[in-house]
């Protein structure tokens, strides 16, 4: 028989961290301009054009961060036809220095869990240049987001008054972990909170970083005081749809991230700091992360409305995310969670460290030079 919703909810897992964020509604905001439009991007170019028509539209610079399939050429390229500034670097390599060592990547370097990605080297790049700039009001975007009302970026980088970040609410494919896919397909209760896929960050937000893990978007909304930062929800942002069963390989390289950002937003949730992580939550937390996706399995199982391969790719990515959770441990936890303290203390030093020797309010030719991105950087100004 087919799976109902209430035979769905699993009692291992909370679907939902909306009630942490202020909804607010466009006629409660006053709008503001937008300083820049930041995209990491390493797809072909074309990838860009969204992105190059709303920073034409908003009259803004659009920083380019590229790498793989993307580089710095062809976004000048494309933004001088659009009459958009730009500044587009090749961040593969970053010099040496620019970016800090964060003990969030090479404690893991050696381990299954380490994560070969540059996403989060380029978003660090994006708030390292917005700060050295000056610029009080950024918005980050992915080459995979559309937005249709211009207004929502201009409403949200209005809430940055009184907010360190704004998310836009997900209007598209649902942006969530592969093992939260399937429970939501299921017919479980299953949420997308906000990311850094469309995410307005005023200069108080500068001084947190993006660790190299997944959801490291829901590490850099907690604030100093290690609960979330005053953060807000507008507007409509539209994920293009893809496949998240595709390759188990994405449910395994997830895992570590997602049960990490899960077990705080939970202690989040219930109004609880993050100092409240100890070796005894983690390990009940663990026992909680793994029943859920073993609830998630058998739900996949009994679901006959998923034809025989649909079914196999989904069965098989669970096992993969299973696998994985069942050698996370509670002292890597509460391990991870101290480096990242630290590695936020070393940022926010890192940023002054560069103010000091190098200035602030530059032009984004000058940021450029003095952080010896010359030989990997592009503009049109």
């Amino acid at each position: 028989m087919s799976t109902s919703t209430a035979a769905a909810l699993s009692t291992h897992h909370h679907g939902s961290h909306s009630p942490l964020l202020s909804p607010v509604k466009a006629a409660d905001s006053v709008p503001a301009d937008v300083d820049a439009i930041i995209v990491p991007t390493s797809r072909p170019i074309a990838n860009l054009s969204k992105a190059i028509a709303l920073a034409a539209r908003l009259d803004c610079t659009l920083v380019a961060l590229c790498s793989q399939s993307a580089n710095a050429d062809d976004a000048v390229a494309e933004a001088k036809t659009a009459g958009v500034k730009i500044i587009a670097v090749d961040t593969d390599p970053l010099p040496a220095g620019v970016i800090p060592e964060f003990q969030t990547g090479t404690r893991l370097r050696s381990t299954v869990f380490n994560r070969p990605t540059d996403l989060s080297a380029k978003r660090n790049l994006g708030l390292l240049l917005a700060d050295v700039i000056g610029w009080k009001r950024v918005v980050f975007l992915d080459d995979d987001i559309t937005i249709e009302r211009l207004d929502d970026l201009r409403d949200a980088a209005g809430l940055l008054s009184n907010h360190h970040a704004v998310g836009l609410a997900n209007d598209g494919y649902h942006d969530n972990s592969v093992v939260c896919h399937a429970y939501r397909d299921a017919g479980g209760k299953q949420e997308s909170f906000i990311g850094g896929g469309a995410l307005a960050v005023g200069e108080e937000s500068y001084r947190s970083f993006f660790p190299n893990i997944y959801s490291e978007d829901w590490f850099f909304l907690i604030g100093d005081n290690n609960r979330l930062r005053p953060t807000a929800i507008t507007g409509k942002a539209s994920q293009s749809p893809y496949d998240p069963f595709l390759d188990i390989r994405r449910a395994r390289a997830e895992e570590f991230g997602d049960c990490l950002a899960e077990g705080v937003y939970r202690l989040l949730d219930s109004g609880q700091p993050i100092q409240d992580a100890t070796f005894k939550y983690w390990r009940g937390f663990l026992d909680h992360r793994k029943r859920f996706i073993e609830d998630v399995r058998d739900l996949v199982v009994r679901d006959d409305r998923l034809e025989i391969e649909v079914k196999s790719r989904r069965i098989a990515a669970l096992t993969a995310a299973r696998n994985r959770s069942s050698i996370i441990t509670p002292k890597l936890c509460v391990a991870y969670l101290q480096w990242w303290q630290a590695d936020r203390d070393r940022w926010t030093l890192h940023l002054e460290d560069i103010r000091q020797s190098h200035g602030f309010g530059l032009t984004p030719e000058k940021a450029i030079a003095r952080l010896g991105l010359m030989h990997c950087a592009r503009t049109a100004l």
